[in-house]
């Protein structure tokens, strides 16, 4: 069973949407026993990680998150909220990934925030990418970024 965690984001309806699309069950809620029960758990969210850090806090999700033991995907802010610190509103965040999360800086050249199509890059095997070409583009919308570390699977340019 994947659980999609309701953590309040706006992209919560287009993820439930895309695993229907593929013929993927899902349920969505803020339960900890269902969340811990879960095979699979998906972390969705759109705004700020001050906000989004409250709401986990409010439901009480902070250490259930931070405990879980099975595969979770972080979508968008969700991604950005499994690191430790994001310098969006200095704020600590759930520390599954230790990096902090930085905002990117406008130039000519670079608009924030980003929101197009990037080449993806391969950083190491991993089944999350099985059917993804390496060199594949993938479309972003975001104005913070996550440090390429150890951890990371696959990284892109902007």
């Amino acid at each position: 069973m994947i659980v999609i965690i309701d953590s309040g984001g706006a992209n919560i309806a287009s993820v439930k949407f895309a695993l229907e699309r593929l013929g993927v069950g899902s349920k969505l809620t803020n339960d900890i026993n269902v969340i811990r029960s879960a095979d699979k758990v998906i972390l969705p969210g759109v705004g700020t990680a001050p906000v989004a850090m409250q709401r986990l806090a409010s439901a009480g999700l902070i250490d259930c998150i931070r405990t879980l033991q099975q595969p979770v995907l972080g979508i968008c802010l969700g991604m950005q909220l499994l690191f430790s610190h994001s310098t969006e509103g200095d704020t600590p965040l759930l520390g599954l990934f230790e990096a902090t999360c930085t905002a990117f800086t406008p130039t000519s050249l670079r608009s924030v925030p980003h929101m197009g199509w990037n080449r993806l890059f391969f950083q190491q095997e991993h089944p999350l990418l099985a059917g993804v070409d390496n060199g594949a583009h993938v479309y972003f919308v975001h104005s913070y970024f996550a440090p390429v570390t150890t951890q990371t699977i696959a990284e892109c340019s902007y």
